[in-house]
Parts: structure tokens; sequence; C-alpha cells
């Protein structure tokens, strides 16, 4: 029998379900509570229908934009998802050389089984940023973002939505433990051991007063991603952040908030074009993607699916799942009159729901 051939991203989170050990598959898919934020994620997208115009010449399409400056060859980024070697051995790695090969930027997470000169080494010229997690160790973390900035990274990706980790229950019963096998190599052993790493390593005292510290020990643009409402939007322009990012932590932190892309429109419309807007949570096709930038997004990034990927293949399972979106964007733009991503706006979009507010 022919082996089967994987033609969406689902194909591969199937064969993740169903060849990842249990552990792995719980910390991976995992989300808060009753995971109704998880679902909902990928529901909203279903709600938001296109509004196709012909007739348009879409012989050629462009799928190249800029993130912070930085050309990528599609809008569509890596985000920051720890503990890689769960999935592959030297999976950090691996997702950094998959997203070189497509040229889209890879986010690197404080808990990466890889370190940031690694990335390097495998990918010198690739597009990089790192993203953080706050802990209370304000000289360990002064040393940590300056080395990254060394390095070459492009970007300080700030992830504010953690005081506390969020309640996924599957991780509880499974008696969750990073595997002795890997290393969180970010960290050394006596941070670990001094905030019972990862869960009690995140800064609870964090607020809008620690920013201008971050900027202080860094000339990278500084991103802040969680973010939810449009105050908080506003707030971030106004302490002079470069970018923000919105993201429900794919369903993991604060469960019955509502859908990133649901929330997208309000934070594109609060920071009026003053940074950029990105977004993850529930991206799977190509026409979410379209979506997301139709409200506004520069660009989305993805959590889950390259880790499906990884799960199956390693790097050559993430590059095709990039490349998977990548083809899938590409011919939604075709078949909605969209030669270049700047084609893609707001009149191709309908919702459900004749109420809602796109």
């Amino acid at each position: 029998m022919a082996a089967r051939k994987f033609v969406c991203v689902q194909d591969y989170e199937d064969y993740a379900r169903k060849h990842l050990s249990k552990s792995a598959w719980d910390y991976f898919s995992s989300g808060a509570d009753d995971e109704l934020t998880l679902r909902e994620n990928q529901a909203a997208f279903r709600r938001i229908r296109l509004r196709p115009r012909l007739l348009r010449d879409v012989s050629t399409r462009d799928l190249t934009t800029t993130i912070l400056g930085e050309k990528v060859d599609m809008p569509i980024g890596i985000s920051p998802t720890g503990l890689h070697g769960l999935a592959w051995q030297d999976g950090s790695l691996c997702m950094m050389k998959a997203a070189a090969s497509m040229n889209v930027c890879m986010t690197l997470p404080t808990f990466a089984t890889s370190t940031p000169k690694e990335l390097v080494d495998v990918a010198p010229s690739a597009l990089k940023w790192f993203q953080l997690y706050v802990t209370p160790e304000r000289e360990f973390m002064k040393r940590l973002i300056q080395h990254v900035e060394t390095l070459g990274y492009k970007a300080l990706v700030i992830t504010i939505d953690v005081p506390f980790t969020g309640n996924r229950r599957p991780m509880t019963r499974d008696g969750f433990k990073v595997p002795p096998h890997l290393k969180v190599s970010n960290f050394p052993e006596e941070l670990r051991r001094k905030y019972a790493f990862p869960a009690n390593a995140t800064d609870e005292s964090l607020s809008w007063k620690d920013i201008k510290w971050f900027q202080s020990v860094t000339s990278m643009p500084i991103v802040l991603k969680g973010i939810m409402t449009s105050e908080d939007a506003e707030l971030a322009v106004q302490h002079g952040v470069q970018a923000v990012w919105v993201s429900n932590h794919g369903g993991r932190q604060l469960d019955s908030v509502p859908a990133a892309i649901e929330v997208l429109p309000e934070v594109v419309r609060a920071v009026r074009g003053r940074v950029e807007v990105y977004m993850d949570g529930g991206v799977r096709q190509g026409t979410d993607v379209m979506k997301a930038l139709a409200l506004g997004a520069r660009a989305v990034f993805l959590g889950r699916p390259p880790i499906w990927g990884l799960a199956h293949s390693g790097e050559e399972g993430v590059r095709h799942v990039l490349q998977i979106l990548k083809d899938e964007l590409s011919l939604a733009m075709a078949l909605s009159g969209c030669k270049e991503i700047k084609d893609i706006n707001r009149s191709l979009l309908q919702h459900q729901n004749e109420q809602a507010k796109l």
C-alpha cells in the first residue's frame, strides 16, 4: 500500500497525535481549563467568509513582505514554542533550518533545546527573533538579551501574558516534567533548580514600568506578545515598542478569552498604523492567513503546525508545513483577485454574523 500523501496541516497533526508520546502530545496540544479558547481559536476563522474579486489577471502572485524592515518570502513566521526536542532530536535546529530555507522569521523561545549561537551556526543569515519569558533575575536576562543581540537577532519578543502558568489539565494529570535528556539551553542549572523550572520561572511582578528597563539594555526592536485588548495595545504604543503581537498563548493561559482573530481588529484600530501588528492562534490553512492579513495583521505566526511537521520528519516536515501554507495562501490570493499582499484588505471579508464588526 502506498504511503499516505500529506496535503494539509491536519494530516501532520493527525500523525503527531498518533506517534508522539502521550506526555509530549499533551504538552504541545493542551489548552487551559475547559479548552474553550483553544477550540475557539480555529472555530472563529470559520465564521469569516471571503468575498472574491474576479477578472483581475492573477497569473503571477508576489507573497513577499517585510516585518520590522526585514524582507521575508511570505507573511508567515514561526512562533516561539518550547521544548522542540520533545518532538524531534535537535528540534530547534531543524525549525531554524526549515525557516531559513523558506526565508521566513524564526522566533527562538527562551525554553529552547538549542542555544541562540547554535541557530546562528546552522543558518547565519536567516531572520531570527528571540522570545523572552521574564524572570526575576534581571542580571541574567540582561546578559541573555545582549548575547542574542550580539549574535545578530533582529528583535526581542517579550511574552507578557504569563505572570503565572495557565491551568493545563492534561499536563497536570501527566505530572509533566522536562525529561532529563533534554537540556533547556538558555537557563543555567542553578536557575532551573531555584524556580522549579519551568512552571515558576516567570516574574509575577512584571508591569508596564519594566518596559523602560528592557529598552535600556538593548537596541533591538521590542515586540510585546500577548496583547488582547485595545487598551493594552494603546499602552504598548505609548511605551515605545515597535510591534504588538495579538495572542492568547494558543489557548494555554486564561480560558474563555476570545479567539485571537476576533481581537485582531480592535488592536489594529487602536494602534492606527503606529506599530506593526502580528497574530497567532488557530492558523491552519492559507485562507486563515489571508483573513488575518485582511483584518490588518502584518504577518501571522505558527505555533503548533510546525511542531506537527517536526514530529513527522524533522526539518523536512517543518519545511513542508510551511510550503503547504504558502501554496494555500498563493491559491487563495489567486482565487480572490489578489496579486500582492497589499491587495488583501477588508473588502474581501464577510462575517456570518451580520451585526459583527470586523
